[in-house]
């Protein structure tokens, strides 16, 4: 953890990790919220968070929520992180509700805001088949229809869209001279005809979705924030996005760490423990010293974000998101190899952390995209 948290935010911290011990602290109980590994959302759980108020930690206390800030937000996500709490929901929820919070109508902010303060989820659908990384190509078309719009095209890789209650779906309203131009965002219920949600098989289990629309129709107040002005609207928030993401990373890399700490220590070849090897120890000492690095950008974002919400930080925003998924990723990967063969069994939990970190130098923006945006940043 930060070496500069306050004693309450310790407090809260080391309650977070109680929780998860408690409720998701072996395999088997982890089994029993997922079938077996799965599903990567137990909603019982969740709810059980939005009980004891964590869930709005950020939210405003208008709707309901605590009003926090980003740190204590970091905590949550890094402690559930690291107590591997199947509460998958989380991050796109938490990252939906701020576009809400900035851009929905009263009415919006309402629904969305109240809605995760009890423990409802939501999803963000930007990608399509022919518009990931360059996502100003989407051709999702929404086009007005009296006093509403009518939504055709498919979106792909929406994250937990098979259990939440409305998905913000980006489309393009109009086609201006540049590809950014012309897009809106839309509130999308979950169960509004027309809409088909696919599951996609990955090896995380049941994680992501295509989304079909035919003649999905959609009143005049869906559309969140300016008609048109969905990318730059996308774009305020994305400091946030990538806080949330590294956060969950942080976590994510700290326990793949202590769980190779914990094996190496306690393995024994050729008479001794092998972590006592110097090619294992200077592993683990590399490791550390990444894993220390991340949690000092985490935070410090964390504070300059708290200082200026309205600041966009994208540097600093996007180097937590690179820093973080890559070390994470090195971490299982480093951790796996210390295992030998255990790292690669069930048995153990390293193979699920190398499953949940390789995929994060993809979503949330790849970590090619963030390298892009870092560079530019200094002029290049």
């Amino acid at each position: 953890m930060s070496p500069t948290l306050t004693a309450e935010q310790q407090d809260f911290s080391d309650a977070v990790a109680e929780f998860c011990r408690r409720h998701a602290g072996t395999r088997e109980q982890r089994d029993a919220l997922t079938d077996g590994g799965d599903l990567n959302h137990a909603q019982d759980l969740y709810e059980k968070m939005a009980e004891l108020g964590w869930l709005g930690l950020t939210v405003p206390e208008t709707h309901g929520g605590a009003d926090g800030t980003m740190v204590d937000l970091c905590i949550l996500l890094e402690q559930t992180a690291y107590g591997m709490a199947p509460i998958g929901g989380i991050g796109p929820t938490l990252i939906t509700g701020a576009a809400y919070e900035r851009y929905g109508t009263e009415a919006q902010r309402a629904e969305v805001l109240g809605g995760i303060v009890a423990g409802r989820s939501y999803a963000i659908s930007m990608s399509e088949p022919e518009a990931g990384s360059d996502v100003g190509a989407l051709t999702c078309r929404a086009e007005r229809d009296g006093d509403g719009w009518v939504l055709n095209g498919q979106k792909t890789w929406c994250s937990n869209a098979h259990f939440a209650d409305a998905i913000l779906l980006v489309a393009r309203t109009t086609r201006g001279e540049g590809k950014h131009q012309g897009l809106t965002m839309f509130h999308l219920p979950a169960d509004t005809p027309g809409l088909r949600i696919s599951g996609i098989d990955t090896m995380a289990g049941k994680e992501v979705n295509d989304l079909y629309l035919t003649d999905v129709r959609l009143p005049g107040d869906a559309v969140i924030g300016e008609v048109d002005q969905g990318w730059g609207q996308l774009m305020a928030g994305l400091n946030i996005e990538r806080l949330i993401l590294g956060a969950m990373a942080l976590g994510r890399a700290r326990r793949a760490f202590d769980d190779a700490l914990k094996f190496v220590s306690e393995r024994k070849q050729f008479g001794r423990p092998v972590g006592t090897f110097q090619a294992l120890r200077h592993r683990i000492a590399d490791l550390a010293t990444e894993i220390e690095c991340v949690a000092l950008l985490v935070y410090d974002v964390a504070r300059k974000i708290d200082a200026d919400p309205t600041e966009m930080y994208p540097r600093e925003a996007s180097m937590v998101k690179l820093k973080a998924t890559e070390v994470a990723k090195r971490a299982a990967l480093d951790g796996m190899q210390m295992m030998g063969g255990y790292g690669y069994a069930t048995e153990f939990d390293m193979e699920q952390h190398l499953r949940a970190t390789v995929i994060s130098t993809v979503y949330g923006g790849t970590n090619e995209i963030q390298r892009d945006i870092i560079g530019k940043t200094y002029g290049l």
